[in-house]
């Protein structure tokens, strides 16, 4: 792990190196003498800038949390055919969770034991269901087979999406490569699930 220089430090690369030991060491597996050693300063210069590993945690998953509300406020997934928004909102999800992979990874392992947590739960939950009333809504207009369940389905493509914290890892910084994946869990998705055209 690198340490962050004492010339150099920010509050951004705190958070940074924050995410890689919470993701390394679980959040409840790590200690603020964890958070210094990682980032190369002292414990007082961290309480400088935060009240603690909890404000830290809350930060990081709000990144992750931003990113994926801001795509349900893109132009694409308000308009149009409720299968082509879920569409997109499924490309870009993906494509949030590359750029963002540690910090949605952090997200995606939060286990409810302190009030940070069951506040990003929650609101991943609220994700979820904004994602999964597109796909009711596309099963309506009879754009998606009639013979799935949606809310199988629904877990599915979240599992789909979410398993790539597990084993993605970016071989270099390519947006071909990000469309690449976006564009193959889109396909392997709506290809099962849309009616023939």
């Amino acid at each position: 792990m690198t340490t962050a220089r004492r010339d150099t430090y920010t509050p951004e690369t705190l958070l940074s190196v924050a995410v890689q030991v919470f993701n390394e060491r679980g959040y409840d597996g790590t200690s603020m003498e964890h958070l210094s050693k990682a980032a190369g300063i002292s414990k007082s210069s961290i309480y400088h800038h935060v009240s603690g590993k909890e404000e830290l945690l809350r930060r990081a998953v709000s990144r992750a949390l931003d990113g994926l509300f801001a795509v349900l406020a893109e132009p694409a997934a308000g308009r149009g055919r409720a299968v082509e928004r879920v569409e997109y909102v499924t490309r870009r999800t993906v494509e949030v969770l590359i750029d963002e992979l540690p910090y949605v990874t952090l997200l995606l392992r939060v286990r409810g034991n302190t009030t940070t947590e069951r506040w990003a739960m929650e609101r991943r939950r609220e994700f979820d269901h904004r994602v999964a009333e597109l796909l009711k809504a596309a099963a309506a207009d009879g754009d998606l087979r009639a013979d799935v369940d949606i809310r199988l389905a629904t877990r599915l493509l979240f599992g789909m999406i979410n398993s790539l914290v597990e084993w993605y890892r970016p071989h270099h910084d390519s947006p071909a490569e990000r469309d690449q994946l976006a564009d193959t869990v889109v396909r392997m998705a709506f290809d099962g699930l849309r009616t023939a055209r």
